[in-house]
């Protein structure tokens, strides 16, 4: 061999690549239609979530309404009993929404092994002008995961009302701008049902949305994606969008998407159904050493052409 230093530089840059395709940050959104103490009784759909939610770092979970704060408790056991090689835990909003006999709680499951909570903020939907512009105001969340390219990120959950999307969209871009300021970051994601789609966002309105002509807002769940289990429907109701550059680069390309459970688990429209209504949406984060491989990669390049 010529260039004995060469190969080693190729193998090590190929376990590197090796090392990341297998640890790349997975960040979900899923909506889980009423979740709660009845939901959590069933087996099959227990079991099914914790197939589902046990494939991401952070997961976003909306429309859990577990008034006896008992559903809650049990899916994160259930969570730490299927997946030996991680602990999970959860972090979740107060019991949100107008009416006293429907509430939900904004909830995020991590991976304390892989990322910590940093800082949570419940937005008080408190603005001038615009005072109770969400049914469920965004509970934002702060991460620090070392090993991603980013290291630290924000994200602002948002379910929001079929009857009022468009309002509450535009009024999640004031909570975009307030959370820059106030943590002074620019890494932040924006993500959950959003009801971006069909009757509930017209073309007209789209034209509108300060998150839609924004430059610096990327939505990375794309059109005439479906996100909803149903076969009569075909709604890209669920999305994620970062903001900046930076969240952009940190992205894995086109690996933005939403995980159609049914398919992967085989199971019928019925069975899915008993699960949610909607898919959960996922994206990866590169990790810290795809700027190692790359540099390793060029380092290789150039004596392979100066041979």
């Amino acid at each position: 061999m010529r260039h004995p230093f060469l190969l080693q530089l190729l193998l090590a840059y190929i376990g590197v690549c090796g090392v990341r395709g297998a640890s790349e940050f997975k960040i979900c959104a899923f909506n889980l239609q009423h979740f709660g103490e009845s939901k959590a009784k069933k087996e099959d759909v227990m079991h099914t979530l914790a197939k589902i939610i046990t494939r991401c770092d952070v997961c976003l979970l909306q429309e859990v309404r577990d008034s006896k704060q008992k559903a809650l408790p049990q899916l994160l056991e259930r969570l730490n009993k299927y997946d030996n090689y991680h602990k999970y835990a959860a972090v979740a909003s107060e019991r949100l929404g107008r009416s006293e006999t429907y509430q939900e709680q904004y909830v995020f499951v991590y991976r304390t092994d892989t990322v910590s909570v940093t800082g949570q903020y419940q937005y008080p939907d408190n603005r001038p002008g615009d005072v109770d512009a969400f049914s469920r105001e965004p509970f934002v969340v702060r991460f620090k995961a070392p090993k991603t390219a980013l290291k630290e990120f924000v994200l602002i959950p948002q379910h929001t009302s079929p009857a009022n999307t468009t309002k509450e969209l535009d009024a999640l871009y004031d909570v975009l701008q307030h959370v820059r300021k106030m943590w002074k970051t620019e890494n932040i994601m924006l993500l959950g049902d959003f009801n971006a789609d069909c009757a509930y966002l017209s073309k007209r309105n789209r034209e509108k949305l300060r998150l839609l002509t924004d430059k610096s807002l990327s939505w990375l769940i794309k059109d005439k994606t479906d996100t909803t289990v149903r076969s009569t429907t075909s709604c890209t109701y669920d999305r994620i969008v970062v903001h900046g550059d930076a969240f952009v680069n940190a992205v894995v390309p086109f690996s933005a998407k939403p995980f159609d459970f049914q398919l992967e688990y085989q199971l019928t429209e019925e069975q899915a159904l008993m699960v949610s209504d909607h898919y959960p949406v996922e994206v990866l984060l590169k990790n810290s050493t795809t700027k190692l491989s790359f540099s390793l990669f060029l380092i290789a390049l150039l004596i392979f052409i100066s041979r």
